[in-house]
């Protein structure tokens, strides 16, 4: 029997944004990652020991880049792969014995000139298991801006990737990325069970496009999601409360077993129950969506047509303009093709 309780944690990210230097921007980090670690301990303490998954909010340690040019942010907000914090946040995992989704900008040695959203998942034993680079973003680099290089160096798998554990299989995505349907479904192909949604969103209504969205992923997928937002955004320009709130678990039928209001909470806790996923994944009927799934009706049309490029960064120095240009051509050129 697997049985375990998630927490879809929200909690205040504290922005690096007025930071002057690296050193500045360390100690803002370090210093959320120790008060992360007591929230979780007494997280934990109050929903019950059986918590075997936390999953923290978007860029929960840095805030966002505004202002700041790809270069610059590289220099002041990424992690290193093998650095320190993910050292800090691995002794959390250890520690609290759960495995810990999260969310950071990270460098990457073949890409120098790069950063990645990465959305991470740690296991108890302090090791990253899972490390999904954003695939969809409006004014950051994802790996499909320099496509080909990067499936030469890490593949397909590591694209879409899907850490089979002794909680389930685990995958990760996220913010906006919810609103497109195809990235889930290709980590769903490969079996994922949970989909750890790090986000930082506006908390509104269920008819907001991203709560639909989450509801029907689940739903199209026969996968829980577990969705972390943040509890505001401080020590930057936007008002602080415009992220905050709504955090929520939703289980494979669609429905919401939990949900935060606003604040810092850890309301948003439910139990995921692996079994009961897999009998219903296993149940011939209507509802069986998984097994009913006909690639095939669909590959071609993909296959024919391409509407933002990849590669836009291979050549090109990545400067924030870049992003919104590139999409405004792919808008006229739709729009000439009589699709738009």
């Amino acid at each position: 029997m697997i049985s375990y309780r998630a927490i879809a944690l929200q909690t205040t990210c504290f922005a690096v944004n007025y930071a002057k230097s690296k050193a500045e921007a360390d100690v803002i980090i370090k210093q959320a990652v120790e008060r992360l670690s007591k929230q979780i301990f007494a997280s934990i303490a109050f929903v019950g020991q059986d918590v075997k998954l936390i999953v923290l909010p978007e860029y929960f340690l840095t805030g966002f880049p505004m202002g700041e040019s790809i270069e610059e942010w590289r220099k002041k907000a990424c992690l290193e792969i093998d650095g320190e914090i993910y050292e800090l946040l691995g002794k959390i995992a250890q520690e609290r014995k759960i495995y810990l989704s999260g969310n950071a900008y990270e460098l990457d040695d073949n890409f120098p000139e790069l950063y990645f959203q990465t959305s991470f998942i740690i296991a108890p034993n302090g090791d990253v298991v899972l490390r999904y680079r954003r695939l969809n973003s409006m004014f950051a680099p994802t790996p499909h801006d320099v496509w080909d290089k990067y499936l030469d160096i890490y593949g397909l798998e590591k694209v879409f990737p899907v850490a089979d554990t002794e909680i389930g299989r685990l995958a990760a995505c996220a913010s906006e990325e919810i609103l497109y349907p195809e990235l889930v479904r290709c980590l769903a192909m490969r079996g994922a069970e949970v989909v750890c949604h790090n986000t930082s969103e506006v908390f509104g209504s269920d008819r907001l496009p991203k709560n639909a969205a989450k509801i029907c992923r689940a739903v199209e997928n026969s996968a829980y999601v577990v969705s972390s937002n943040s509890a505001g955004i401080a020590d930057c320009a936007i008002p602080e409360n415009s992220t905050d709130g709504g955090s929520r678990i939703i289980d494979y039928r669609g429905i919401v077993l939990s949900e935060a209001a606003q604040g810092e909470s850890m309301a948003a806790f439910a139990e995921i129950d692996l079994d009961a996923l897999r009998r219903f994944r296993r149940r011939p009927g209507l509802m069986n969506i998984t097994s009913r799934q006909r690639f095939e009706l669909y590959a071609e049309s993909y296959a024919k047509n391409s509407f933002y490029p990849p590669n836009t960064l291979i050549e090109e120095k990545a400067e924030r303009t870049h992003f919104i240009q590139t999409q405004k051509n792919v808008i006229e050129k739709l729009e000439k093709d009589g699709t738009i």
